[in-house]
C-alpha cells in the first residue's frame, strides 16, 4: 500500500502550448511500471480550455466543481457540470474547459500506451469555443 498525502505534490500552471487561459494542474497519481494509469485534478478559470488533443487509450473526466464545455471533433459543443462523467474514446480528437462565466474543475484519468498519454494539437479558437 502507498498513501499519497494531500498537497504532497506541487501544483503547476497549465502550459500555454496546451491550454488557453489560466489553468492549474494538481497531479493525483502517475504510472510507475508496471502501472499505466495517470490522473490529475485540473482547474480552469472562466473561459480557459485545453487545446485539441487525443489520448491513445481514451480519457475519463469527472467534473468536481462548476460548469464547463466539451467537444469532440465534428460534434456540438456540449455543457457539463459538477457530477458529470465524460468518456472520450481512444484517439478521439477533443477539447474541454470552463464555461465563459464560470470556473470548472475535473479529475482527468487516462492510460499510458508505449510511453505516450496524450497528443496535443492546435488551440481551440474563440469561434470554436463560442459555437
Amino acid at each position: 500500500m502507498e498513501i499519497f498525502r494531500a498537497a504532497s505534490r506541487p501544483s503547476s500552471a497549465g502550459p500555454a502550448d496546451w491550454f488557453t487561459g489560466k489553468v492549474r494542474v494538481d497531479p493525483l497519481f502517475n504510472p510507475a511500471a508496471p502501472d499505466r494509469v495517470q490522473g490529475a485534478h485540473v482547474t480552469f478559470e472562466p473561459g480557459a480550455r485545453t487545446a485539441w488533443h487525443t489520448h491513445p487509450l481514451g480519457q475519463t473526466l469527472i467534473v468536481t466543481f462548476g460548469s464547463g464545455l466539451v467537444q469532440r471533433m465534428g460534434g456540438p459543443v456540449e455543457g457539463i457540470r459538477q457530477g458529470d462523467v465524460i468518456w472520450f474514446a481512444p484517439n478521439e480528437r477533443h477539447w474541454h474547459g470552463a464555461a465563459a462565466d464560470t470556473g470548472m474543475s475535473h479529475i482527468a484519468i487516462q492510460e499510458v500506451q508505449d510511453g505516450k498519454v496524450v497528443t496535443w494539437m492546435d488551440h481551440v479558437t474563440d469561434a470554436e469555443y463560442g459555437a
